[in-house]
């Protein structure tokens, strides 16, 4: 009954796609009750077994909401830096330049989040294609941010836990493989229909003058999450599941700096609601009655791809991770990667949909980033065909 539950709360967010929070939030509602009245929880019965079952997983969701509330500000710095303003000056004066920007956006998802990346992703395309963004591109500057860490441990939350619980880096590096050739599938057909919808600007404006002070606020605030990531997960793993170091190493950057330069508040509102969906999501998934995954096999990894883009990545890495036999480096692209076919499927995709609402529709999403989902499956059968799978 749970999953039943969940089915149709996900099936309401991809209809009601204009009040995806409302639904969400009945969903929780109604999982919550129908556990509280029936099943209970893992942590056990009643209001104790809830109360206890959130206490195990306060430090992602908190995690998830500094991290994304406060990219959208580091965001807005970094537009009104007019760093995003020299870009055309760099880049291709065609589709090859739509291209470059995902590149750009993938190598960044490396040793950022991938949750930033696609926020820094995003300002760059409403700049160089004057606000006008195709959400097939949309989906492509997701899936590049995905792909981009899906074969580094701090690249995304799902390596870093695989990182976290003693899984080696180089374990997860292999991903590359299939993130590389998943991203010559889906990157030249996203550049060539942005450039069709709005093509690339060719000069930068006139007079064109950088804010470097708040070039630099960003670079401080990325530079903290980075350290921050290291040094948590290098020297005291052993707490880095008990507080959500990273969310608060950006919330202190920006608060350090704010007397430099001041913060775009006014976004917090607007950023909170998509915010507040994603976790009410992944509030939903961390209930579901999940003991373990299919026998870990390519074909179960391959599904499990699929299931993360409505299912949230972060449990079903914490089964596999529990139930082990897998190849590390195939299982952190298929649950990176897999998010990228549904807008909601991964945090980066709902930081993406706070600054262009018009993502929010799994219908259009599937249907001009179609590119994606073939991407994910060509990466994939590659990376097998190369290394095949190493448990």
């Amino acid at each position: 009954m749970e999953f039943v539950l969940f089915a149709l709360t996900l099936a309401g967010v991809a209809v009601f796609h204009h009040r995806t929070l409302e639904v969400a939030l009945g969903g929780l509602v109604a999982i919550t009750l129908y556990k509280l009245a029936a099943t209970g929880f893992d942590t056990g019965p009643g209001l104790a077994g809830l109360g206890a079952h959130f206490a195990t997983e306060w430090v992602i969701f908190v995690n998830l909401f500094a991290l994304l509330m406060g990219f959208a500000l580091l965001a807005r710095h970094f537009e009104d830096s007019r760093i995003p303003d020299a870009l055309p000056a760099l880049l291709p004066d065609d589709w090859k330049g739509g291209v470059a920007l995902l590149a750009i956006v993938f190598v960044l998802s490396g040793f950022l989040d991938n949750i930033a990346a696609a926020i820094i992703g995003g300002s760059m395309a409403a700049m160089v294609y004057r606000e006008r963004v195709h959400i097939g591109y949309l989906a492509a500057i997701v899936a590049a941010s995905n792909a981009g860490g899906s074969g580094s441990v701090i690249g995304d939350t799902t390596t870093t836990m695989m990182w976290i619980e003693g899984v080696p880096a180089i374990d997860v590096l292999h991903a590359y493989v299939a993130a590389g050739a998943a991203f010559l599938v889906f990157a030249i057909p996203a550049a060539r229909v942005q450039q069709r919808y709005e093509p690339i600007r060719r000069d930068p404006p006139a007079a064109l003058e950088i804010d470097w002070a708040r070039g630099t606020v960003v670079a401080l605030i990325l530079a903290a999450a980075i350290v921050t990531n290291l040094y948590v997960n290098l020297r005291h793993p052993e707490v880095a599941e008990r507080f959500p170091f990273l969310g608060a190493a950006v919330w202190f950057m920006l608060l350090a700096t704010a007397a430099w330069r001041r913060p775009a508040w006014h976004l917090l509102p607007g950023t909170a609601k998509g915010s507040l969906f994603l976790l009410t999501l992944v509030a939903c998934a961390s209930m579901m009655p999940v003991e373990e995954l299919p026998a870990p096999t390519w074909q179960s990894a391959l599904g499990i791809g699929f299931v993360s883009s409505v299912f949230d990545n972060i449990p079903l890495t914490k089964l596999a991770l529990e139930q082990g036999g897998y190849d590390w480096g195939v299982l952190a692209y298929a649950v990176g990667f897999g998010g990228s076919m549904i807008w909601f499927g991964s945090s980066a995709g709902v930081a993406i949909s706070n600054r262009f609402p018009q993502a929010r529709s799994v219908g259009a999403w599937l249907r001009h980033g179609w590119f994606v989902a073939l991407a994910y499956v060509i990466g994939f059968f590659v990376l097998l065909g190369v290394l095949g799978w190493r448990p």
